[in-house]
């Protein structure tokens, strides 16, 4: 169990090897304490690290050395038997080495460079490879369902495909199983930091205690949208493989921290200007909230870069060039830049496109009834996938209120009368977890029922962003009616 003394220990390992929220080579006991410090932040990602001083945008608040970095690079250097096993499975992925050498170290126990940091990684995640089938059903959108299958059964082949490796090396047993291998994988996906020198990233002792800011202003797409539209109006065709280059190119450039070459050392800068007390955040990129569910184990209430996704006739898609992870609608409720391009296209006579072409790949209305058409016709696809939905936002929002109150039981005996009154969704989850005929006396929260309703919430939680942005963009689409008429 970790204490506060233990996280001490972690903190003085950190110093001793080089790690400082300080410019200055000052000793001390504590890796930080001059600019950040760590602290419980509830109601934002539990916790993190906190401002200790006024700090200024663009401050440099906390330097990594690439020794103590954990990366494949760092372990097989000093292990060659390790380095001479991996050559023979050359078919492996760069994050499935990774993840392998991470129970293979964890294996060592205290003998292990890094355990007093392997000590305070996380126990358990919530990411989507995790979700069980009652879980994965809760998210009641296809596309939701379908990316957590994808990121289960990625997680059970990579698996199999290392546990040759893991015999030839002599892992612990009860690290070769496919629940220690999901923790693992788990933990290089949520904690994971991009290097220059390995696709898989590295771990990053104390780096990776920064908790995560979604980018401000503008979403990303619609910037890469605009570069779009200026060359599909001049007549050029952009590759999807292009614009996925331009996303990189300005995913990077929206990170916080890098690894420093001429430092030798992982740097993290302040996203802005923090006063002493406040949560200094971390922006990892730009992501919606399915991916943060799927790579972190998270979601976020307001995220400017959410994307709700709502089935298309097919010659929407045909009638233009925009890839189809553009066309969506955003948390707010407005239509994307593209989608809207594309119902504007696909709403004007066939004969017509081509003349009109240019006007909709600039963002431009092409006639009021055009517009009203799309409007139209967008609301109506809005309401038809919420009412195909088996529950309502508001539904969602008391079983939310419920899932809360339940979490926040203390004593279990009062548990078993509180599930039975909310009937419904919780009669599922009661079947699921054995505890529909339970004894009263017997009915507590034990730790895989709490992890359970844990990602239950997280599935709520996100289909309620999910309805709420289709039921936005209704609104959006009467207002622009509404106006035009």
């Amino acid at each position: 169990m970790e204490t506060e003394g233990s996280f001490e220990n972690l903190l003085r390992w950190a110093a001793d090897r080089g790690i400082s929220d300080s410019v200055d080579k000052e000793s001390s006991n504590s890796c930080l304490g001059r600019s950040l410090c760590v602290s419980l932040f509830p109601d934002a990602g539990g916790r993190g690290l906190g401002a200790v001083r006024n700090l200024n945008n663009g401050e440099l608040v906390l330097r990594v050395p690439k020794s103590v970095l954990f990366t494949t690079q760092s372990l097989l250097l000093e292990n060659e038997k390790l380095s001479m096993a991996l050559k023979r499975y050359p078919s492996l992925s760069s994050t499935q080495k990774l993840t392998f050498c991470l129970l293979y170290e964890i294996g060592e126990g205290s003998n292990s460079w890094w355990f007093p940091y392997f000590k305070h990684l996380p126990q358990s995640y919530d990411i989507l490879a995790t979700f069980g089938e009652f879980e994965k059903q809760a998210l009641q959108v296809d596309y939701a369902i379908w990316a957590t299958e994808k990121a289960a059964l990625k997680s059970h082949t990579e698996w199999r495909e290392v546990k040759g490796l893991m015999e030839d090396s002599n892992v612990k047993r009860q690290l070769q199983t496919f629940k220690a291998w999901l923790w693992a994988s788990a933990t290089i996906s949520s904690r994971a930091l991009y290097v220059p020198w390995d696709e898989a990233g590295c771990l990053c002792p104390v780096g990776d205690l920064f908790n995560y800011a979604a980018p401000e202003g503008e979403s990303l797409d619609i910037r890469d949208v605009s570069s779009f539209s200026q060359h599909a109006s001049s007549g050029g065709d952009m590759t999807t493989d292009e614009l996925h280059e331009e996303q990189g190119d300005t995913q990077r450039a929206l990170t916080d921290g890098g690894f420093d070459e001429k430092v030798s050392a992982y740097c993290f800068y302040a996203r802005e200007s923090y006063k002493k007390g406040q949560q200094v955040l971390l922006s990892y990129g730009t992501y919606t909230n399915l991916e943060l569910l799927e790579y972190y184990g998270f979601i976020l209430q307001e995220n400017p870069n959410d994307r709700v996704f709502i089935p298309l006739e097919h010659d929407i898609y045909t009638t233009s060039s925009w890839p189809k992870e553009s066309l969506y609608i955003c948390q707010n409720g407005n239509p994307s830049f593209a989608l809207l391009s594309a119902l504007r296209l696909w709403a004007t006579r066939p004969n017509k496109r081509r003349g009109v072409g240019h006007l909709a790949y600039a963002g431009s209305q092409l006639s009021v009834d055009n517009e009203m058409s799309v409007m139209q016709w967008l609301s109506k696809n809005c309401h038809t996938v919420l009412s195909n939905l088996p529950t309502s936002v508001e539904e969602d929002r008391r079983l939310l209120c419920n899932i809360c109150k339940v979490q926040d039981l203390q004593i279990p005996r009062g548990l078993g009368k509180m599930l039975s009154t909310y009937g419904g969704e919780f009669c599922a989850f009661l079947k699921t977890n054995g505890l529909m005929n339970g004894d009263e006396a017997e009915l507590r929260l034990t730790g895989k029922v709490k992890h359970s309703l844990d990602r239950w919430k997280l599935a709520v939680q996100w289909r309620i962003s999910y309805k709420k942005a289709l039921i936005d963009c209704i609104s959006y689409c009467t207002r622009t009616i509404s106006s035009l008429s």
